[in-house]
């Protein structure tokens, strides 16, 4: 049986050092990482080897990573998603835990760490910003691994996806058609594949129709987060600077606040200024007026992933996919 003394005899380093690479609990330089894992590879080392040959009994149980913050709307869709996740597991037989990485990376890398300890048999994540290299590294516990909502950095697997690029070139061109050329997007930070496709999108039907991209008219959000207030003071800012006469928000939270500093300084909707947000919930509906919006098909989502991941449990050899999923322009009286 090889043991964490041959692994660091292999990459020539410490047994501390192995433990800490293994376990993460010391900061310990890229390049002496790879050679503990390279060593880990070539020995055929699987750390906690007993834990790891109880794999062969399946736990029957899949993670649902998901960055969520406090007082933001998008756990309604996360939510949506993880009953979608939930309704094909249940009939295979599996169960789910939930967890939230908080939109941060290092807590992210915690969680993942915990679903380990857990042998789960499959994780389903949607990633936080940054560099997701770190996750060939934890791959060793080997189980297969789906993406949602968004595409990692530096990372390839499989992935599900809403056409959210293709969501806001509809609303865009809807705008168009009502004869708005002035049209203000909103948006939350950028460096995540969704954020950065409805830009695209957005940038694109404009250019379509010959209509020069203004960037004093697209306004993302300062903070990593995006907000109630962010939305409500981009919005004054578009308002207050620009001659916006339509204005796209590209997520949920941030339409309620663009929502909230239109109704408060009393400009009339659509007449005034039109909106279209993203995300359709059923307080949309009940605005006055009833808000245009972007309806990503969440629950389908979840389902598609968790039909992904049970195929990649079954089939591991099977090339990465890519799954994109239609959204749908809700059209109702705010455009």
């Amino acid at each position: 049986m090889v043991r964490i003394k041959d692994v660091a005899k292999r990459a020539n380093v410490s047994t501390a050092t192995v433990s800490h690479v293994i376990n993460g609990t010391r900061f310990v330089m890229k390049e002496t990482r790879k050679k503990v894992y390279d060593a880990m590879r070539e020995l055929n080392y699987r750390p906690n080897s007993v834990a790891r040959s109880l794999r062969s009994k399946k736990s029957k149980i899949i993670g649902l990573l998901v960055p969520i913050m406090p007082q933001d709307t998008s756990n309604f869709f996360f939510m949506s998603v993880a009953q979608g996740i939930e309704n094909v597991l249940k009939e295979s037989g599996y169960n789910l835990i939930l967890s939230n990485s908080k939109e941060d990376i290092d807590v992210e890398r915690e969680q993942i760490k915990a679903f380990n300890s857990h042998l789960i048999d499959g994780l389903i994540m949607a990633p936080t910003f940054d560099d997701h290299s770190y996750l060939s590294d934890m791959t060793l516990e080997d189980y297969p691994l789906v993406f949602i909502d968004r595409k990692p950095t530096r990372m390839q697997g499989d992935c599900v996806l809403s056409d959210g690029g293709e969501g806001a070139y509809q609303a865009v061109t809807h705008f168009l058609k009502k004869g708005h050329r002035r049209i203000g997007f909103i948006t939350g930070s950028l460096g995540i594949t969704s954020s950065d496709e409805r830009l695209d999108g957005y940038k694109r039907a404009l250019t379509e129709k010959g209509i020069a991209v203004d960037d004093k008219l697209i306004q993302v959000a300062d903070s990593a987060h995006s907000s109630f207030k962010s939305g409500y003071v981009l919005a004054k800012k578009l308002v207050q600077e620009t001659e916006v006469t339509a204005i796209l928000v590209a997520n949920n939270v941030m339409t309620m606040g663009a929502l909230s500093y239109l109704q408060e300084h009393k400009i009339k909707i659509p007449d005034e200024i039109a909106i279209i947000g993203f995300d359709d919930y059923e307080w949309a509906q009940v605005t006055q007026p009833a808000l245009s919006m972007v309806r990503q098909p969440s629950i389908e989502l979840g389902e598609t992933a968790a039909r992904m991941l049970l195929e990649r449990i079954e089939q591991p050899e099977n090339p990465y996919r890519e799954v994109k999923l239609a959204t749908e322009l809700v059209i109702r009286n705010s455009s």
